[in-house]
């Protein structure tokens, strides 16, 4: 990578911040090298950081994850499957029957040899030697001298790791025999912000990180190649597909160490098989897009076909939030499923062409919200998962023609939840859900339509500009829920506490009827608990139609729209009524369906000619 690129982005943070005088938030350099042993799955590391103390306190102890440590019998994450009602198939066996499942924790059965595990081996602050203890998968760190506001410290570390057998996300020998999914693998610096620390314990849910520089050094044999996040500084050493010539290693040589450089990340991940087939292309703005998949007959057609598909999809994203500002992305079949990376993704490749798509536009755009917009996931889950839903297939209509509603199943999803009754408020931290299911729901589904609906409050003009304000405005930060409701009062002029309110931190639901018609006065009744802004289409007896828009009246403004504007309607008011001017055949409420009404079929009225 060019010395001025690098600059750039080293300095994206930094003008970001600036946009909000009073925003702070902390810094960190990770050096890190590793030497893999891929016969036992285990590898000895050593870390430094440079840590930055950004915010206005002085601490006194820092905290890290160690994730490896959550496959292990006994774990909280291995104890939270034995007692969840419904736990993750991927992490359990079902050893009662179909209509009687019994479930049965696939890491309360790991053995020593297939169990993950971080332990860290020695740790210093600056020269010297500080007290830690190890509480399940959190490292907690008496600083032997307090880091004040500004300061820097260097904290190294040597640490040895042991890959878990594949259970979630990380870990060796996946069912489709990818040999090594190295996610969450390091020591990993909580975040300090306003909140304080974040050391949640890893249950089985999102990521929330420092932002800061990575060099990374990773020793293995020399038949895996590897992908994922960073720029490689030694291609021509390496080869792999990376090289411009191709490389040929000595045959005395046993490993190569890959060394990566990644500027403005806040996580470091890779992969690595021997069997990978490494293709790439070069895209927008010379982009080089990466593709490392198994030499598997069944899969390479797909993996082809794919590969443009990619390249629509970064366009697609980068017109209609904001433009991928790293030179690389790397698309590559590992870990269980689908989960997104710093530049890069880690999906299951044995799909139909379609579902590979769907995954990878799907974990590609988390790249904007999380990895850019790098909200609290943990904590605001819905702004990470179902904002992506609602991009996600916005590109997969676009790049796959498909002219059907894209959000027609997030609508279905969030009816499911609500009929469900274990429906809890969305701000719940991600790991506390009753059932995963519910959180499933509320995280995709409910996400997803809180910008639909936003659309429907705000009008679509001014959710595609609050889309790309906001990230214009919080790339390379951790925005709040806040935050992107400011920014779309800003852009509307709308007032919008109620709506955050209402969807985020209750589980109250939007029920609206047209209750009767009598002498052309048509009246309405709001039998939720979430009020609304209100459209409404009247078709007359002559066959002519007219739509009227009725404002909420907290709003403080109103959507701009052809239809007819009435009065508003205040959310203590019941019900409501309004007059046409012709006699009314029928009334419609919200034509459009996005507002998220949990009842249809009261929404229409026909008027029954005597």
């Amino acid at each position: 990578m060019k010395k001025s690129i690098l600059l750039a982005l080293l300095a994206i943070p930094f003008f970001s911040i600036a946009q909000q005088p009073n925003y702070w938030q902390q810094h960190v350099d990770y050096t890190m090298s590793i030497d893999m042993n891929v016969d036992n799955y285990q590898y000895d590391g050593v870390q430094k950081i440079v840590y930055t103390n950004n915010s206005p306190d002085t601490i006194d102890n820092v905290f890290y994850h160690l994730f490896f440590n959550a496959f292990q019998p006994g774990s909280e994450m291995d104890i939270r499957l034995q007692n969840i009602p419904d736990p993750d198939s991927r992490m359990t066996n079902n050893i009662g029957t179909k209509e009687a499942p019994v479930y049965e924790s696939r890491i309360s059965k790991l053995t020593p040899d297939e169990i993950g595990f971080i332990k860290v081996n020695s740790l210093q602050q600056d020269g010297v030697d500080v007290q830690h203890t190890t509480i399940g998968t959190v490292l907690k760190v008496q600083l032997h001298k307090p880091l004040k506001p500004g300061e820097k410290t260097v904290l190294d570390m040597t640490f040895k790791g042991q890959v878990p057998v594949q259970i979630r996300r990380s870990g060796r020998n996946s069912k489709e025999g990818v040999a090594l999914s190295m996610t969450q693998w390091y020591p990993k610096l909580a975040e300090y912000d306003f909140e304080g620390w974040h050391a949640n314990a890893y249950i089985g849910r999102e990521f929330h990180g420092v932002w800061g520089d990575f060099d990374v050094k990773i020793t293995i044999d020399k038949n895996y190649t590897i992908g994922g996040t960073g720029y490689l500084q030694n291609p021509e050493e390496i080869g792999h597909g990376y090289s411009v010539k191709p490389v040929k290693h000595k045959r005395k040589v046993k490993k190569l160490t890959w060394h990566f450089k990644a500027p403005n990340v806040h996580d470091f991940t890779w992969a690595a098989d021997p069997e990978y087939i490494h293709d790439k292309m070069v895209v927008q703005d010379s982009i080089t897009l990466h593709f490392l998949y198994k030499d598997n007959d069944s899969i390479k057609e797909n993996w082809k076909k794919l590969q443009p598909k990619t390249a629509q999809i970064l366009s697609y994203l980068s017109e209609h939030i904001g433009p991928y500002p790293y030179k690389q992305y790397s698309v590559i079949q590992g870990g269980d499923g689908g989960m997104e990376y710093a530049m890069c993704t880690l999906i299951t490749g044995e799909r139909k062409f379609g579902s590979l798509v769907g995954v990878t536009a799907h974990e590609f755009a988390h790249t904007w919200f999380q990895f850019l917009l790098a909200t609290n996931e943990q904590k605001h889950e819905w702004m990470d998962e179902g904002f992506t839903s609602y991009i996600s297939t916005l590109a997969m209509r676009a790049v796959m023609k498909d002219g059907k509603n894209p959000h027609e199943g997030a609508y279905k999803g969030y009816q499911k939840l609500v009929e469900s009754g274990g429906e809890q408020p969305q701000s719940l931290h991600a790991d506390r859900f009753y059932y995963n299911s519910a959180y499933g729901n509320s995280a995709y589904n409910k996400g997803e339509v809180f910008l639909v609906q936003l659309g429907y409050i705000i009008g679509e003009d001014n959710l595609k500009k609050t889309i790309k304000k906001y990230f214009n405005d919080f790339k390379f930060k951790h925005p709040t829920p806040n935050d992107i409701k400011r920014t779309a009062e800003k852009i509307s002029g709308i007032q919008l506490d109620w709506y955050l309110n209402y969807w985020t931190q209750t589980t109250n639901f939007i029920e609206y009827a047209v209750t009767d018609v009598n002498n052309n006065q048509i009246t309405l009744e709001n039998k939720g608990l979430i009020p609304m802004p209100i459209d409404v289409r009247v078709v007359y007896s002559d066959g002519s139609t007219e739509d009227f828009y009725i404002p909420l009246r907290m709003m403080y403004g109103q959507k701009s729209t052809k239809a007819t504007v009435i009065n508003d309607w205040p959310w203590v008011q019941p019900s409501y009524s309004f007059q046409t001017s012709k006699t009314v055949k029928s009334v419609e409420i919200d034509p459009s369906k996005r507002m998220a009404d949990v009842n249809l079929k009261n929404n229409v009225f026909e008027v029954i000619k005597n």
